[in-house]
């Protein structure tokens, strides 16, 4: 097994679920740590025990750590800067979402890494879920036959403090991101065109507009909507949201906590004014780890095996086309095209 020389740029909370999983695995070695901020480099170094120097400025400590891996943890104004300083000097990225706090910034991105053919896997942690799982193997088996319609509710009161209070955008920028890339995972279609408003609720606490409405085409000629907000008090939904998924021969739903279901069409008997349906529960049968520890075993797999991860980010960026169309379609009042 490759022995991967792992630098840690951002030492803030973030940073400590990376580092854990860092040490926990075989093959894996955190040899330096960067922060604008030196004292939060030490606090992490100290708080994690580890015996690794310090840098304020990354060149300086990949050219003397001599390490092959980045993890980016830092802010996502500070992503497009790390993650190229990283692909140009020959070493592989691993960072969190969003992968660039623009699709400029994303797309020059992609350019550095198709150019240096060095890889930036993006954290989308919410694939890695037995549940969700399920519902992308009866999709692409063929289950529900032709796909025509995704439906997606996300409601939760959210009260974070800080920085999100003060965005123009808070959901779509800092959350849908989630939703947008798993209905892409759970069809294995992307999206072609958006047509998003967005709106508070009375009483909302964020400055910026925190509850949205968005209508996606997709490219198997489905149709992919949402419906979300971050100020919506009571009947929460999971942080996984709730769906419908709609195709030709049935329909499924996950609530985004317990097994998903699918109610499928019964054929063996006489058609009545509504279809005979039978019920199946879909048994999850992946066994991989959760969330973010998921994620970062695919990453690692890929990067051992010489493909591009699950969450590449050649891949990731038509998340985040969706995320900023969905934008300039609130600003603009017109639907945007995605291709």
């Amino acid at each position: 097994m490759t022995k991967h020389r792992i630098v840690v740029a951002g030492c803030g909370g973030m940073a400590n679920r990376w580092v854990d999983y860092a040490k926990a695995r075989e093959g894996a070695e955190i040899v330096g740590l960067v922060d604008l901020y030196e004292a939060s480099a030490l606090k992490l170094a100290e708080r994690k025990e580890l015996n690794v120097p310090v840098f304020t400025d990354l060149t300086a400590a990949l050219n003397e750590t001599k390490a092959d891996l980045v993890f980016d943890v830092t802010i996502p104004a500070s992503h497009k800067a790390i993650v190229t300083t990283a692909l140009e000097a020959g070493c592989n990225v691993f960072g969190e979402k969003p992968m660039a706090e623009s699709l400029a910034d994303a797309r020059e991105i992609t350019e550095v890494s198709n150019r240096t053919g060095k890889r930036y896997s993006v954290m989308q942690n919410r694939r890695y879920n037995p549940r969700i799982r399920a519902l992308n193997k009866l999709v692409a088996e063929g289950g529900l036959g032709q796909l025509g319609a995704v439906h997606t509710d996300f409601f939760i009161g959210a009260h974070f403090g800080g920085f999100r209070d003060e965005m123009a955008s808070p959901l779509i920028i800092d959350m849908a991101i989630h939703t947008f890339d798993q209905a892409r995972f759970i069809t294995g279609a992307d999206a072609v065109s958006v047509y998003c408003h967005e709106h508070n609720m009375p009483g909302s606490w964020y400055k910026g507009d925190a509850s949205a409405v968005c209508i996606f085409e997709m490219s198997d000629g489905s149709v992919f909507t949402y419906r979300g907000s971050w100020s919506a008090e009571g009947f929460g939904t999971a942080w996984d949201a709730d769906w419908r998924v709609i195709g030709s021969k049935g329909t499924a739903r996950w609530d985004g906590r317990t097994d998903a279901v699918a109610e499928l069409v019964d054929t063996s008997g006489k058609p009545g004014f509504t279809a005979n349906t039978v019920s199946h529960t879909l048994a999850p049968d992946w066994d991989g780890r959760l969330e973010h520890e998921g994620c970062l075993d695919e990453m690692f797999a890929a990067l051992e095996a010489g493909r591009p991860a699950e969450t590449d980010s050649l891949d990731n960026i038509r998340s985040m086309a969706m995320v900023f169309g969905a934008v300039e379609s609130a600003k603009t009042g017109r639907k945007v095209n995605l291709s």
